[in-house]
């Protein structure tokens, strides 16, 4: 079995990580898989909405621990092995909301340290209830420092501080109510519902969805005025694309769109 799963459902490429095991750790095996197989979604014209989950009893534990280990206890590792094991984790997160669809993670069991980064980083996530987030590498003696850049770029500061610093879990209400997810489901709908959500974003015009993610990372890195300038010229782009055109003649002849892409 493959250690990163990746059917097609339409126009949704489902990505199931496949390490039970492991509560699907993103050892260098998983966050190569990942990398890989995102990088070709990302030229696909097919796929418009990505979902990634897991097996087993874990959405995702984080770093794999005994790898790391290893690493520490091979005299030819040193700073550089680490730089480049963290490097390639944040290139994963990088490639995440850099590609041209949108990636919902479908959340069950726990999502901690990397694995809470993960989904902190999904531009969407849904999580079944009895999950449990939390960045607990401070209980371990290692500060969770880069699961804290998309931890921090979701939540309130100072609830994101305090689950660095005390290390302790959140349930799946907790996190709803502070932004790291968009919605919480029974177990058993869990895949139902995030499929529900992934379809009905893979029917919108792919290509304005694109335009739109694209500019909602860029925006959020801007001043305000500067926003809304780049945004216009966004609007004009979108605006002038021959799609959006029949988007807009479809509702006002009260009908369905005809999408070209």
């Amino acid at each position: 079995m493959a250690i990163l799963e990746v059917t097609q459902r339409g126009a949704v490429a489902e990505l199931v990580m496949n390490a039970p095991e492991r509560l699907n750790a993103l050892s260098d095996e998983m966050l190569a898989a990942l990398q890989e197989s995102l990088n070709k979604l990302a030229k696909s014209r097919d796929i418009r909405v990505i979902t990634l989950a897991g097996t087993g009893k874990a959405f995702c534990a984080g770093h794999d621990l005994r790898q790391m280990t290893a690493m520490r206890q091979n005299p030819d590792s040193g700073a550089a092995a680490f730089k480049d094991l963290f490097d390639r984790c944040s290139a994963v997160m990088a490639r995440i909301q850099s590609m041209p669809q949108p990636v919902i993670a479908q959340v069950h069991g726990i999502a901690t340290a990397a694995g809470c980064q993960l989904v902190a980083t999904c531009d969407l996530a849904v999580a079944a209830t009895g999950t449990r987030f939390g960045v607990n590498g401070v209980n371990v003696g290692l500060f969770c420092s880069t699961p804290m850049v998309a931890l921090s770029r979701n939540i309130p500061r100072k609830q994101a501080f305090e689950m660095l610093t005390t290390g302790s879990f959140i349930d799946a209400e907790r996190a709803q109510e502070l932004g790291l997810i968009n919605r919480v489901v029974a177990p058993e709908a869990l895949g139902s519902q995030t499929s529900e959500l992934a379809d009905q974003i893979a029917g919108k015009l792919g290509v304005a969805v694109k335009i739109g993610k694209r500019a909602f990372y860029e925006q959020l890195q801007l001043p305000t005025a500067q926003a809304y300038e780049y945004t216009g010229q966004v609007m004009v782009e979108n605006m002038l694309h021959r799609d959006t055109e029949e988007g807009i003649n479809a509702f006002l002849d009260k009908r369905d769109p005809t999408w070209t892409q």
